[in-house]
């Protein structure tokens, strides 16, 4: 099968999930990336973050069109990851190959478990500066080592640690997920490798229409089923990284 086909089947698949889930899809760019279409760990992790810029942008302007992005929180949010972000950016593309594959296992597998146990939306909290500055940074750090969105991390904490409800906090971490993956494709500019533009374009271009059938998805299946089957994708996904790094 052609590198083409591969990339629009692979970025069609992560779309679905995007749309359906609402965060987390993004975490198949990786693997797909190395193990479908050839890429080296630091490329593939570049790479998934022009695909991950491209459709939370996109999908970030349908929830602002709905109201559901809380822009100043966000904003704040994303404010504390851009360092973060920057500089672990430009040092993920230094490390040894299975440092980063054996990192993007494991946020693999804690992504699984994210989606086995969703959190959910309860009354508001008190915000704490500290730990809202504490939780936008780590997930700037994870976006720029591993090329991920990080919406499976991001949604979780503007809930429980900013008090955002479900929708909202969905829609305000699209906000956050594109600064900070900006932040991390600024740093790697001339050391992300070799990113193959005639893959990863169309790999995107597929992602951003596969959201929309996503959403269409969603609507026929119950979200705890979808998050449940995308669960045990994840952790597979994970075992497999796992095993390529130790053998």
């Amino acid at each position: 099968m052609s590198a083409l086909i591969l990339a629009l089947v692979a970025g069609a698949v992560v779309g679905l999930a995007l749309g359906a889930l609402g965060g987390g899809g993004s975490v198949l760019a990786v693997p797909a990336l190395i193990y479908l279409l050839g890429f080296s760990p630091a490329s593939a992790t570049t790479a998934a973050l022009v695909i991950v810029t491209a459709t939370s942008a996109t999908a970030l302007s349908v929830h602002a069109r709905d109201g559901n992005v809380a822009w100043r929180t966000g904003a704040l949010f994303a404010a504390a990851g851009i360092a973060p972000a920057f500089l672990a950016g430009a040092a993920a593309g230094r490390l040894p190959p299975a440092v980063l594959t054996g990192a993007f296992s494991l946020v693999a597998a804690l992504a699984a478990v994210r989606m086995l146990h969703p959190a959910s939306s309860g009354p508001p909290v008190r915000v704490r500066p500290a730990k809202a500055v504490g939780a936008g940074a780590g997930l700037g750090t994870v976006t720029g080592f591993l090329g991920v969105g990080g919406g499976f991390l991001a949604v979780p904490a503007l809930v429980g640690v900013l008090g955002l409800r479900m929708k909202q906090a969905v829609g305000t971490s699209l906000l956050v997920i594109t600064v900070n993956s900006l932040a991390a494709l600024t740093a790697r500019t001339g050391t992300g490798g070799d990113l193959r533009w005639e893959v990863v374009a169309p790999f995107a271009g597929a992602a951003i229409l596969g959201a929309w059938d996503g959403k269409r998805l969603a609507s026929k299946i119950t979200g705890p089923t979808l998050q449940r089957v995308f669960a045990f994708v994840l952790l597979g996904v994970a075992a497999l990284m796992l095993v390529d790094v130790f053998v």
